[in-house]
């Protein structure tokens, strides 16, 4: 197993969850149980995702894409300029 990527958030580490699930990429996430203790543990570097060895470089591919993705003209809200629309 790699870790391949620190997620800044739990949404952003579920949604990224899912992303690689969809391409058949099994991931996992390390430190999920930890976010509760936020305010005794330090908050950068708590979460991790991690996938097997082999899937390790299609997995960061994915990742870098999601990561350079920039939003349709028109789709990004008047007040966000720059921000994807979920």
């Amino acid at each position: 197993m790699q870790r391949i990527y620190d997620p800044e958030s739990l949404m952003e580490a579920e949604m990224l969850l899912g992303m690689l699930d969809s391409e058949g990429i099994v991931a996992h996430l390390v430190g999920r149980d930890l976010v509760g203790g936020i305010g005794d543990l330090p908050a950068i570097g708590l979460l991790g995702l991690t996938v097997a060895n082999d899937q390790a470089g299609y997995a960061r591919q994915l990742i870098a894409e999601y990561n350079a993705a920039l939003p349709m003209p028109g789709e990004e809200p008047d007040s966000f300029p720059g921000t994807l629309v979920c």
